[in-house]
């Protein structure tokens, strides 16, 4: 309870107790004798010993005081600095108002454990800010090369740490995931290169840990110790290696590209069986393949391209001894495309031409075989311009050849016989009179036609050697005479009609009726498996025959009896005239117009 007694309740105690044992002290001095000088003098002793200890405790007291008031001035210029530091809120401030007057000892007690929390927190944000500086050293060496940029940021945490605050802090956050990302992409970039160098190195049979060793030996896998380097150099090395490498597979693959050209060439030339070509077909398949698209490993390899240029020496060699019989093969070819498309072939290269400049030795046989090469290479271009005329023609003969189908049907005696395929051949006969009277269309079509390629092509159209429109007109010429012959047969056939009533009246009697029929052909026709009547053999008018022959390309090629004879006359509708006596005069017009009878009219 004395502990919470008021100063003056203390004071009026004290001052009580000191006047008793004053009186008391005064008491033995008297029964001591003592003399009022010397009381007194021992009073004014009394009094200093008692000040002396006063003043002792004062100082004592106010030292005490000092040294508080320096803790506690100390702790909060600490707690001061620590939160400025830090970036926190002045909370300290509001407390000293609060507690302005508070004795010092509670202001060290409330300051002490502020202070304690704020040097935790700084050790964290120096944790933080040293883990963050790791991390943006680490980065910025890996994208600098590990050459230390002038980094500003990367400095100032050199130096003493006067700002931990947060706005600092994400800062630096900022900045190490921009390091982050930035790493992150310069990764995959890297990456990118690198697979893009193996395929290269792949595709080109060179060594890849080699080859991305000579740019960076961090790009190696192997090297797992030390990360892998992003810095700007390790990009130009890619792009310098990658580039060179696209060089050198460009050469390549155009090395390799002649090369297959050449085994092609060799092959058809040589007849090369399908074996001895697939033991090259990776080395061919890149013949349709673009740059970006030749990724086969190996295909590119230097081995490759040796062994494919040794298979050309190889062929080029026994070309060399079978040169005159590839001249003479090539030439038969070049022949026989002429033949299927009605070209006349250049003279200067005939087999017997050939055998003789190449026996002579005065031409090489590759000079040669080169210009039978172009040879082909023009007759086919020109087929492939006359291919829309040679359309037409061959629609134009097939109608011939069912105009001479007719011919010989009309000529058939029992041609309305109920027999096997008698209704087939009805229907033939009334498909192929239509079709005949469009061949004057089809003609006539066919000549506009070939004038237009003419004039666009400033050349007469030729087929087998004779201009088509010759042709052309000289059938529609004959086809006209054809017409008027027999027009002329109808005509004198009814001046026969008109005979043989005369000679009715006259005798009462009939002539007696033809056994057989002088001017049908017995080949004109056969039967063929199901009972129609087909055209066994080509048909030709007598040499004496009184009607004009009809001419057809067909007649000019030769088709029937060899290859490149002189012109040939098919009739497509013969009719087979013969010279016939003054005796017979009578019998014969009546076959001739019976049978004349049996087929439409032309117009």
């Amino acid at each position: 309870m004395l502990a919470f007694e008021s100063p003056l309740v203390t004071s009026a105690r004290t001052s009580t107790s000191c006047n008793v044992l004053l009186r008391e002290l005064q008491q033995i001095w008297s029964d001591i004798g003592e003399s009022e000088a010397d009381k007194d003098r021992m009073l004014l002793q009394l009094e200093r010993e008692c000040l002396e200890v006063y003043r002792r405790k004062v100082e004592e007291a106010a030292n005490a005081k000092a040294r508080l008031h320096q803790s506690v001035a100390a702790k909060e210029a600490e707690v001061a600095t620590l939160m400025a530091a830090l970036g926190e809120l002045n909370l300290h401030s509001p407390i000293q108002k609060e507690k302005k007057m508070a004795p010092l000892k509670e202001k060290l007690a409330s300051i002490t454990p502020l202070l304690e929390d704020l040097r935790t927190k700084k050790e964290e944000r120096r944790k933080k800010f040293a883990d963050i500086k790791n991390q943006i050293e680490k980065i910025s060496g890996e994208i600098s090369g590990y050459n230390y940029p002038n980094d500003t940021m990367i400095s100032c945490l050199t130096l003493e740490d006067q700002d931990l605050s947060l706005r600092r802090l994400t800062e630096f956050q900022t900045r190490l995931q921009t390091l982050q990302k930035e790493k992150s992409d310069r990764l995959h970039k890297v990456l990118e290169y690198v697979n893009e160098v193996h395929l290269l190195c792949g595709v080109l049979g060179l060594d890849f840990a080699q080859t991305v060793s000579d740019v960076h030996p961090s790009l190696q896998r192997a090297n797992q110790e030390q990360s892998t380097n992003i810095s700007n150099g390790t990009f130009e090395g890619l792009e310098q290696t990658i580039n060179k490498l696209k060089s050198e597979r460009r050469i390549r693959m155009q090395k390799l590209k002649d090369i297959a050209g050449q085994l092609f060439e060799l092959w058809n030339l040589m007849d090369s069986p399908q074996a001895e070509k697939n033991i090259f077909s990776r080395a061919t398949s890149i013949l349709r393949l673009s740059e970006p698209e030749v990724t086969e490993p190996g295909v590119l390899s230097t081995e490759m391209i040796e062994q494919a240029s040794a298979e050309v020496e190889r062929l080029t060699k026994l070309k060399a001894s079978r040169m005159k019989e590839l001249v003479l093969k090539r030439r038969s070819e070049l022949e026989d495309i002429c033949r299927m498309t009605h070209i006349k072939p250049d003279a200067s290269t005939s087999v017997e031409k050939s055998n003789a400049l190449i026996d002579s030795g005065l031409v090489d046989p590759s000079e040669l075989l080169a210009n039978i090469e172009a040879q082909i290479t023009k007759v086919k271009d020109e087929a492939l311009s006359r291919k829309e005329i040679m359309d037409r023609i061959d629609r134009w003969l097939l109608a011939c050849e069912e105009e001479n189908w007719l011919e010989d049907y009309n000529q058939d005696e029992n041609r309305y016989n109920a027999g096997r395929g008698a209704h087939i051949n009805l229907k033939r006969a009334e498909k192929a009179r239509i079709t005949i009277t469009k061949i004057p269309a089809i003609v006539d079509n066919l000549i506009n036609r070939t004038l237009a390629w003419e004039e666009e092509k400033r050349a007469l159209f030729l087929y087998d050697g004779e201009r088509l429109v010759s042709i052309l007109e000289d059938y529609k010429l004959t086809r006209k005479q054809r017409e008027e012959e027999k027009k002329r047969c109808r005509d004198q056939k009814k001046i026969q009609d008109l005979l043989l009533t005369e000679r009715e009246a006259i005798y009462g009697s009939k002539p007696s009726p033809r056994k057989s029929n002088s001017f049908r052909k017995t080949n004109g026709y056969r039967a063929n498996g199901n009972g129609s009547m087909t055209p066994s053999t080509p048909r030709r008018n007598s040499v004496g025959g009184a009607t004009p022959e009809l001419l057809t390309p067909r007649s000019y090629s030769g088709r029937q009896n060899g290859y490149f004879k002189e012109m040939r006359r098919l009739s497509t509708a013969p009719i087979n005239f013969v010279a016939i006596s003054k005796e017979d005069t009578v019998s014969t017009y009546t076959s001739v117009c019976d049978s004349e009878l049996g087929s439409p009219p032309h117009s």
